[in-house]
């Protein structure tokens, strides 16, 4: 089990970090970015504004950058034809799910988390707001890619699917947005807990729902 494991990680991480198909850990990155580096020309030079309000458009912008690899989490190796190959070899969706789901937050997740240094100082944020959000995108993160595969999974086979998974990803998130941008306010403590409540439900669900949703889709 432990060699399978590492197999199936050290596949998916190359195959996520490397590019591929819609690109690598790149694009997230840069898109997370892009949002940071604009905003403040949305809002003007209004560097109390940007203080107060940078934290949550980091969140929504790490929400928007986890779903952009949506659409090659799993329905390229169902089209491929590889959940067959691992069931045939005796290795179950479900971990294959769970795998899935630990690489796709290595490969966007401690990215992020770099990108929101450099985003922070864009957006005047203080050292301690600066820190509550490291610390939130630490234990949301893992929800958000837990919740990419799952769905990746519920719409794979689907026309439109890529489009149909951003929408849905969007409301199912909105838990971990609201606790993780709330932990920046007044009770910090208290949302960050939330956050990763949050998170870990998502956590404990995926691989079991990602397992069903591929077995169905494979028909």
């Amino acid at each position: 089990m432990t060699g399978r494991f590492w197999s199936l990680l050290r596949r998916d991480l190359a195959r996520l970090l490397l590019g591929g198909r819609g690109g690598g850990a790149l694009l997230p990155v840069l898109f997370f970015l892009s949002v940071a580096m604009l905003y403040p020309f949305a809002v003007g030079p209004d560097a109390p504004l940007l203080a107060r309000t940078g934290g949550g458009v980091i969140w929504v912008a790490a929400l928007l950058a986890a779903i952009l690899p949506l659409d090659r989490l799993v329905e390229p190796d169902i089209e491929m034809g590889l959940f067959d190959q691992w069931a045939l070899r005796g290795i179950s969706e479900e971990l294959v799910i769970a795998v899935r789901v630990l690489a796709h937050w290595l490969s966007f997740g401690p990215p992020l988390m770099l990108a929101a240094l450099p985003a922070g100082a864009l957006l005047g944020l203080e050292r301690h707001t600066l820190l509550l959000v490291e610390i939130g995108l630490l234990a949301g993160t893992p929800g958000l890619a837990a919740l990419g595969v799952t769905v990746a999974a519920l719409t794979a086979g689907l026309r439109g699917g890529a489009a149909l998974g951003g929408l849905l990803v969007i409301p199912m998130a909105v838990p971990v947005l609201i606790f993780g941008a709330g932990s920046l306010g007044t009770g910090g403590e208290s949302g960050l807990a939330l956050t990763a409540a949050a998170s870990l439900v998502l956590l404990a669900i995926a691989p079991f729902a990602g397992g069903a949703a591929v077995r169905a889709a494979r028909g």
